[in-house]
């Protein structure tokens, strides 16, 4: 299968978010924020694979678009857990990485499909 690096990251991404929101039911006895977290850190992956089979452009872009704002959202998130001290310093600046690199791979997509689109 042919190297897709938003459809890798985004699923390796998902899959440090189900073990990090583990982690936080678990160890700190979270079930609300675990949730949040959890919820958007996932759908980020999930629309991105729906994106490969998008009906149109435009249904791509909307698409990518939305995955965007899911990995806004999961900033928010990982900017309130380390804020609330449920997440270590080096813990967060290493998975606020990771999520900060998809929303700049994921601006570069809309940006690049947008001009696409207008060139057609």
């Amino acid at each position: 299968m042919k190297e897709n690096a938003i459809r890798d990251k985004s699923f390796a991404f998902a899959l440090r978010v189900v073990k990090f929101a583990k982690y936080l039911e678990v160890e700190k006895r979270d079930f609300v924020l675990s949730k949040q977290v959890l919820r958007s850190g996932t759908a980020i992956g999930a629309l991105v694979r729906e994106a490969e089979h998008a009906e149109s452009r435009a249904d791509f872009v909307h698409k990518m678009n939305i995955a965007l704002k899911e990995a806004n959202e999961t900033m928010y998130w990982l900017d309130l857990l380390h804020q609330g001290d449920y997440l270590d310093k080096q813990s967060y600046q290493s998975i606020a990485a990771d999520s900060e690199e998809l929303i700049k791979l994921l601006i570069a997509i809309v940006k690049t499909s947008k001009v696409a689109k207008r060139s057609e």
